[in-house]
Formats: structure tokens, sequence, C-alpha cells
């Protein structure tokens, strides 16, 4: 239902939605969301998105098939003052 002023309820619900998205997974303030022109806000959405999409595929992978051997390449840093020499 169209309102004479203002903006339906389910659109406003998929704005929050938005914000909420922004600030719980991205880390933005509900200031920066909401100041956000509407295009850039649907950008950065989908762009997090895809970024979290990417992240869960990689940790299936390394999950599946990944190497459980350490490596140079793949070993945490040791902490600073535990050198072992």
């Amino acid at each position: 239902m169209w309102t004479f002023f203002g903006l339906t309820s389910d659109y406003m619900e998929d704005v929050y939605e938005q914000f909420f998205f922004l600030k719980h997974e991205g880390g933005w303030s509900f200031t920066e969301a909401y100041n956000l022109p509407i295009g850039l806000r649907v950008w950065f959405v989908e762009r997090l998105v895809k970024h979290i999409k990417m992240q869960n595929e990689a940790n299936q992978n390394a999950a599946n098939g990944g190497s459980r051997t350490l490596t140079s390449d793949n070993q945490p840093p040791m902490p600073i003052g535990m050198d072992l020499k």
C-alpha cells in the first residue's frame, strides 16, 4: 500500500535491513550508512555480499582439501619476543 507521503513499510524494512547489514558485517556506523546515496549504498551491500561469499568459498575449499602441513607460506608469525634462536 502506498501512502500519499513517504514510502511503504516494506521498502523501509528493506532499507533498515541494509543499514543493519552494513553495520553488523561491514563495520559501518548508522550515520555513515544513512548518509550514503541510495545507489552507492546498494553497491556497497552487494559488494559486501560478494566478499562474504568469496570468503565462505575459500573457507569451504580449505576445509575440504586444504593442506594440513605448515610451511613458511602458511604458518602464523612467531609472537614478538618468542624467537627460538
